[in-house]
């Protein structure tokens, strides 16, 4: 499927950047971010959330230090998520909220965090059990109308769920979790939903969270083996051999890989622009699920 994408592909996920995983100084930042422009990786994917909802903040500080960069990137952030923490004490439970007030008053700050007057995507981060369409689709239209965010879409959405609100308002991206050990997009209905509605899928943790370092999945010795054999025909490392398997999909997954290593990046990116031939596309597959197809 072809799509009218501006994101790069890989996307960079910044959720270990901070305060949950390499607490990253300024100047951290501003190298990760200038190595990845140098590869050719210009999207970043945050949420509110991220380093209990300091993330968006220190990205933005790096961000102060040269405004050319700004227009050189897309920013992608996610709302939705009430967390239980020091930073937000008014919330007395996790829960979701998707309430047109939320929703403006989400984007708003992380506007605000990252020293710019636009985002360039917005996603819903949960699917909310109170969710109401009406309420979600006038939040962004006034966001679009304002022009603070420029497209929006969903994470973790199902097909069903995609389908009632996109009547309301239109979704360009749903970020799915989708790899060699979580197959059941391919099956379930959500790729498929995608491409009939031209939905740019992202792929969050598309490494299957370092399968190939750790053998507690069932299946780890034969998607192992497998992919091994292929990466030594197609000439590239295991993680290489995992993005170009999702890269194969018509859909046009766009894998978003949360490392705090550019060379990871540049990886990924080269296995981008690669698909694998039909049969080892379902070698790989076969491996994964221990099953032939029907």
């Amino acid at each position: 499927m072809e799509n009218n994408m501006t994101l790069s592909s890989p996307v960079a996920g910044c959720m270990r950047w901070g305060k949950w995983g390499a607490n990253f100084t300024t100047y951290d930042y501003r190298q990760m971010i200038d190595q990845c422009l140098l590869i050719g990786v210009n999207s970043f994917d945050h949420a509110d959330i991220y380093g209990d909802y300091t993330t968006e903040e220190e990205f933005g500080e790096a961000l102060k230090e040269d405004k050319t960069i700004r227009p050189q990137i897309k920013l992608i952030t996610k709302c939705g998520i009430q967390m239980l923490t020091e930073n937000r004490p008014e919330h007395s439970i996790k829960s979701y909220n998707t309430s047109k007030k939320h929703i403006i008053r989400s984007a708003e700050q992380s506007l605000k965090n990252f020293g710019t007057d636009y985002l360039d995507v917005l996603l819903i981060h949960r699917p909310d059990p109170l969710l109401d369409p009406e309420e979600v689709a006038e939040a962004i239209q006034s966001l679009k109308i304002q022009g603070k965010v420029r497209s929006f879409g969903v994470s973790n959405f199902l097909p069903h769920q995609v389908n009632m609100l996109r009547k309301w308002v239109q979704i360009d991206y749903n970020q799915i979790e989708v790899s060699i050990i979580r197959t059941s997009p391919f099956s379930n209905g959500i790729l498929d939903n995608c491409i009939e509605n031209n939905i740019v899928p992202m792929a969050w943790a598309p490494l299957g969270g370092g399968l190939l370092t750790d053998d507690l999945h069932p299946h780890f010795r034969s998607i192992s083996h497998a992919a091994h054999l292929l990466s030594e025909k197609y000439a590239m490392g295991l993680n290489e051999m995992l993005i170009a398997w999702l890269n194969t999909h018509p859909a046009g997954i766009l894998p978003v890989i949360g490392t705090t290593k550019a060379e990871r990046l540049e990886q990924a990116k080269k296995a981008a622009s690669i698909k694998l031939t039909r049969e080892d596309w379902f070698f790989l597959m076969k491996a994964a699920t221990g099953e032939d197809v029907a």
